[in-house]
């Protein structure tokens, strides 16, 4: 889609992480947080994207390689601030900009495809992505008018009683049509209690404008899941391992123990293949048809053949070809 790119914003430090890394290049499933969003945006359709860089710039930097383009957020002033930087880099982009966080490592394109089709359809000027909330604390609730268009977010900290009941959060994720979007951003101030120019805050400057604001509720409430400390990034992990392996067992595949089996995304595995407690799957691991893998197995970057049976194993960066029972560590390559 040639009218739709994305920028991701990933220049926060993530205090909250305490760790020396920057928080989107902490790993989910075996990869980055920030290579999950780039995927899932590059799946959805979204081309020629845009990486907002600032703590840790070089590291993230070398992990975007020629995946996307880069801007530097040299100050953290907010996110409003942060998508701006992407100015430059896109002033002759024309289409609709999809502002996504690179700590939602449980983004999947088939939802951002279907949230961009319905901003399409709806003529909005911008489209937020929501979410329903059984316990909607700490987010930001929307707020819609008569004819339920988004009229405003209202922070958790600034919402009254009545707005505190809305169960209707904002994910952080939307859609906005260019160059409209950084005319509005340049108009932006940060008269607040943190000094930040915030992004929500295009939304009210554009239904000032008599502009359409809209909303498209998400069903899938984990998906939009952000990490900011190391509990949350467990509780990611989590959700992405049940993920996979359902799919898994969908397409064929037993996995004796769910709780006890880490496969990647990146890995593959055949149908009529059992997965035993106690496997780890890793990297460009491919795994044949009718294998029996595990118990205590560990493969990195392995392709085995169908019919073996393969435990008490780990092996890397190599390729087993036949059956075999052994009870030992398999490291090498064939």
């Amino acid at each position: 889609m040639a009218n739709l790119t994305a920028v991701i914003l990933a220049a926060g430090k993530g205090t909250r992480m305490k760790s020396k890394l920057p928080k989107v290049l902490h790993k989910v499933g075996g990869h980055p947080m920030l290579e999950h969003v780039m995927d899932a945006a590059e799946a959805a359709g979204c081309r020629d994207n845009v990486v907002i860089i600032g703590h840790g710039a070089e590291l993230v930097r070398t992990l975007v390689g020629d995946r996307a383009r880069i801007a530097l957020q040299a100050e953290q002033l907010g996110t409003g601030h942060a998508v701006l930087q992407a100015a430059d880099t896109l002033k002759d982009f024309t289409g609709t900009v999809m502002i996504l966080c690179g700590d939602t490592p449980l983004l999947e394109a088939a939802e951002l495809q279907k949230f961009y089709e319905e901003h399409v359809k709806s003529g909005a000027a911008a489209t937020v992505m929501s979410a329903m909330m059984e316990e909607p604390f700490g987010y930001g609730r929307i707020l819609r008018d008569e004819k339920g268009d988004v009229a405003g977010i209202v922070e958790e900290k600034d919402a009254s009683p009545e707005q505190k009941l809305i169960k209707e959060i904002n994910t952080g994720n939307y859609c906005v049509e260019a160059p409209l979007l950084f005319e509005v951003l340049r108009t932006l101030g940060n008269n607040n209690s943190q000094g930040e120019y915030y992004l929500t805050d295009v939304l009210a400057k554009l239904r000032g404008m008599g502009k359409k604001v809209g909303g498209v509720i998400t069903a899938d409430s984990e998906m939009i899941m952000g990490v900011n400390s190391r509990r949350q990034l467990a509780e990611a992990e989590s959700v992405m391992r049940r993920r996979i392996l359902e799919r898994l067992m969908d397409e064929g595949v037993t996995v004796m123990d769910p709780a006890s089996t880490f496969v990647e995304k990146s890995v593959t595995v055949a149908p009529d293949t059992v997965l035993y407690p106690f496997t780890w799957l890793q990297g460009a691991t491919v795994i044949g048809a009718d294998c029996e893998i595990g118990p205590n197995v560990r493969l990195d970057n392995v392709k085995v053949s169908d019919g073996c049976r393969l435990q008490f194993l780990c092996a890397h960066d190599c390729e087993v070809k036949e059956s075999t029972g052994a009870e030992c560590c398999m490291c090498g390559q064939d």
